[in-house]
């Protein structure tokens, strides 16, 4: 057994938050596969019911039409993806969508819109969706773009759980893939959604072409926020025709697999999500990501705008491997 395998080991039980290096970091992610896979499944074992998977369900309240220019999306307006804009959704769609969500298992709810940032004239319908939502006994997650206080404070007093805010990428990388915004806009929106007393969801993406290093300092930098994100949503990358990254070479199985071992050791009590790109996945890949440390899937047949396993695929893998779906009161 290495020497990596100790590193941290007597404080990732507890409550402290830790201070990574990129070293320690490094050192982990380049650990012997098997001794990466036994850490990370120890430290989700202390924290979590290993066989336990948090169920949340997607659904896009206004599609397509954003002026940013993220090269792996498709609701840019900047991209030829042929996708078409809509409008906010109506609230009573979304509640109904929202409770046959909640009837088919999913116990956290998120709605997202392809803005820059929320508008004025937007927020009474965005408050009306969280509050329906939250009455029907369930998680509420929103990702909106960016945020100023104002707009955090007023999402909190309606009762929002969660506001998802990805960095999709390291620092280094980020103007690779994003040129409208900077990666301190992202980090000034985590900031207002954390004082505000929001819990924060925030992960990246993997298969844009970075490089190692990057998905390592991607992770760094959630991990040593002064708090780590409660939610940890790792992509891997859905090329889409269109878009600046519809042609990128997919990412090695065994590195997405280390990607979320990391993510689990440095954020020890984080719901670490398998996002998007389960399609691509097959069973045996996404068995070892629970196996890393991954404790929550997005269920449903789309996310946004992107395919997704349907619900039956999900129950048998979970019935074979002896998952099942986290209950509403362990989250």
């Amino acid at each position: 057994m290495t020497a990596n395998l100790h590193l941290h080991s007597s404080v990732e039980h507890s409550h402290e938050p830790l201070r990574w290096s990129r070293d320690d970091a490094e050192a982990v992610y380049a650990s012997p596969f098997n001794d990466l896979m036994f850490r990370a499944q120890t430290v989700h074992r202390a924290n979590f019911d290993p066989n336990r998977v948090q169920l949340s369900r997607l659904l896009s309240i206004k599609t397509g039409g954003c002026p940013e220019d993220c090269g792996y999306c498709s609701q840019s307006a900047q991209h030829q993806s042929g996708l078409k804009a809509s409008k906010l959704m109506e609230v009573n769609r979304v509640l109904a969508e929202a409770r046959r969500a909640r009837d088919a298992g999913a116990t956290r709810y998120c709605m997202g819109a392809a803005w820059r940032s929320p508008k004025d004239r937007d927020m009474d319908a965005v408050v009306a969706m969280i509050e329906g939502v939250k009455a029907l006994g369930m998680e509420t997650c929103m990702t909106l773009g960016m945020l100023d206080p104002g707009q955090a404070q007023r999402l909190k007093q309606a009762g929002l759980d969660y506001y998802n805010h990805n960095i999709d990428t390291s620092e280094r990388y980020y103007a690779e893939v994003i040129t409208t915004r900077t990666f301190a806009d992202r980090l000034d929106t985590l900031a207002n959604v954390r004082d505000s007393g929001i819990k924060v969801c925030c992960g990246g993406i993997v298969g844009m072409g970075e490089e190692k290093v990057d998905r390592i300092d991607m992770l760094l930098t959630l991990a040593n926020l002064p708090e780590p994100p409660e939610s940890v949503p790792i992509n891997m990358l859905i090329p889409i025709e269109g878009t600046p990254l519809g042609k990128a070479e997919p990412i090695e199985p065994i590195e997405f697999v280390r990607t979320i071992a990391l993510a689990r050791i440095m954020m020890p009590r984080s719901h670490v999500r398998l996002s998007a790109g389960r399609t691509a996945m097959s069973d045996e890949m996404q068995a070892l990501c629970f196996l890393a440390g991954a404790n929550s899937i997005f269920v449903g047949e789309t996310l946004l705008t992107a395919g997704n396993p349907e619900a039956d695929k999900d129950k048998v893998l979970f019935r074979r491997l002896g998952i099942q779906p986290m209950e509403r009161d362990a989250q």
